[in-house]
């Protein structure tokens, strides 16, 4: 298959990269994560991901930042049981949309490779905008591979952030 995914970061694409290449699939990437915040750090991810997908021979597409769209969605839903759900929709939407225009045969994600994020949650999301948009999408639990991709990444001189990206999460990492 030829498979799009959603990119997070770059150290949690190298897992995933890895595997559906070692599967026969091949990949491509989709960098749209307008949740980061400040926008120095959305940049430092990004260039992460694009020096990752260098080495790695990857394709991969940067969206918009469009910051004000997360903002607009996240607006009164700022307790984490309520703004990550509505931010991984946000961001699987696109993803999945970008798939079928591009004529993908299915999409995934990163996020299904962090264990900070809620697995079940970000599947079933994923599950919906695939039949909302009618294409495939790839599940994978690309959990096992989360701290070894990171390693990795820390050892090619890889950006690796210490939060999830959006504002909200940056403060409660402080408050910590």
């Amino acid at each position: 298959m030829n498979i799009l995914l959603h990119i997070c970061c770059a150290p949690c694409a190298i897992f995933p990269i890895e595997g559906l290449r070692k599967e026969g699939h091949e990949a491509a990437g989709f960098f749209y994560n307008p949740n980061v915040h400040p926008y120095s750090e959305y940049k430092k991810r990004r260039a992460a991901a694009e020096k990752y997908a260098l080495e790695a021979g990857l394709s991969v597409t940067s969206s918009d930042y469009d910051i004000e769209n997360w903002f607009q969605h996240i607006a009164y839903n700022e307790a984490p049981k309520n703004r990550c759900p509505v931010c991984w929709r946000l961001r699987m939407e696109r993803a999945a949309k970008f798939a079928k225009t591009s004529e993908f045969d299915a999409f995934t994600t990163t996020l299904l490779g962090s264990p900070y994020q809620d697995h079940g949650i970000v599947k079933k999301i994923c599950e919906d905008m695939a039949k909302q948009v009618d294409i495939k999408f790839y599940y994978k639990d690309f959990r096992p591979g989360f701290r070894e991709a990171h390693d990795k990444a820390r050892s090619k001189g890889i950006y690796c952030q210490s939060y999830c990206g959006c504002v909200f999460s940056e403060k409660e990492r402080l408050e910590k």
